[in-house]
């Protein structure tokens, strides 16, 4: 505290602001003299590291489906091998279009219907625990239909597969719903 600064008829206290040094105790002088953004800020770009990792799950994913078992490539072994137990694998892609189509039904009603800027309503919140059920008994269902042709490197595959499907998901979903700027042009 400061003893006060003689004026001319006595002594007259003052308030010493620390500036922008202080703790942030001086609340009120702090708040007035922040700068505020004007437009939100812009997306940053990805860096190299994530383009790779996403290229990399990609090429990953391609690979698997070409190659398959190394005779033939990966859906022709889905419909035609006998080694794959069928109602696991049928129950499985059931549980997968059941997620895809729910995924689908909230980011258009969100982002394209009602043009929110809150993502993620109440209706859609309270459903995560059934999405994240049932793509976990998918996932199960996948493993045990296709153990007997990989058995142990089904479930990496599986990631694998999982993986790469979420980067091109992700890349489709955010340059299909981008915002668009609209500039008028007068030439």
């Amino acid at each position: 505290m400061s003893g006060g600064t003689p004026v001319a008829g006595g002594f007259m206290r003052q308030r010493h602001s620390q500036g922008y040094a202080s703790s942030g105790d001086d609340l009120e002088d702090d708040a007035c003299s922040r700068l505020r953004p004007l437009s939100p800020p812009l997306p940053q770009k990805r860096t190299w590291v994530e383009t790779m990792e996403n290229v990399l799950w990609i090429a990953s994913a391609i690979f698997i489906l070409y190659y398959g078992d190394r005779h033939s490539n990966f859906i022709y072994l889905l419909w035609h091998d006998e080694r794959i137990r069928r109602t696991p694998l049928y129950l499985g892609i059931v549980g997968i279009s059941l997620n895809v189509l729910f995924f689908l039904y909230n980011t258009l009603l969100t982002c394209g219907l009602r043009k929110s800027n809150d993502k993620w309503d109440f209706s859609s919140t309270a459903a995560l625990p059934f999405v994240i059920l049932l793509g976990v008994i998918s996932f199960c269902l996948f493993s045990f239909a296709l153990w007997p042709i990989w058995s142990f490197l089904t479930l990496p595959l599986l990631f694998t597969l999982f993986m790469a499907s979420m980067v091109l998901v992700s890349q489709l979903m955010l340059e299909a719903l981008k915002p668009q700027t609209n500039v008028l042009r007068i030439d």
